[in-house]
């Protein structure tokens, strides 16, 4: 009977093998630019992308799982300048995101949970903190306006 079991598990598995097709797939705009390349499974977006502007500059680039965006993803602007990075998980935004001005600082970075705000927010001018927000669920719950009240409210290591 085990011998049995272990052959059909062995016929099982070659089938799914045979027919699971993983390849490398560039999609490419009318002007002949590549729009978009990465690996695909079974008609499905999965493992590395990378998606471009008709420009030719990068747009974003990340991983996908069942067609949906994983792991840790970047955004940029059309003239490649980098504007916000962050983790997926599910094909939801979720942990921290950091958001770019247009000389490449960081104006703000936020803790999301399944798209929303979700934790702090931390708003910055020229490098330096200068305002902090807390949500639940999108929603903003509390507002400091100096770091020295915001520390005094605060464990900073729930910032990291």
């Amino acid at each position: 009977m085990k011998k049995k079991l272990l052959f059909l598990g062995f016929l099982i598995g070659l089938h799914i093998s045979l027919f699971a097709q993983k390849e490398y797939k560039k999609i490419y705009f009318n002007n002949g630019k590549i729009k978009a390349e990465g690996w695909i499974l079974n008609t499905q977006k999965t493992e590395y992308w990378k998606f471009y502007y008709k420009n030719g500059n990068i747009k974003k680039e990340g991983h996908f799982k069942n067609n949906h965006p994983d792991k840790y993803w970047y955004f940029y602007r059309k003239d490649a300048s980098k504007e916000k990075e962050g983790h997926y998980s599910n094909g939801k935004q979720n942990d921290w995101w950091l958001f770019y001005d247009k000389n490449g600082k960081v104006n703000h970075k936020c803790q999301l949970k399944n798209n929303q705000k979700n934790g702090y927010c931390l708003l910055y001018k020229n490098q330096k903190l200068t305002k902090a927000s807390k949500f639940k669920n999108g929603k903003k719950i509390n507002e400091w306006d100096s770091f020295s009240s915001f520390k005094k409210e605060n464990n900073l290591s729930d910032l990291q």
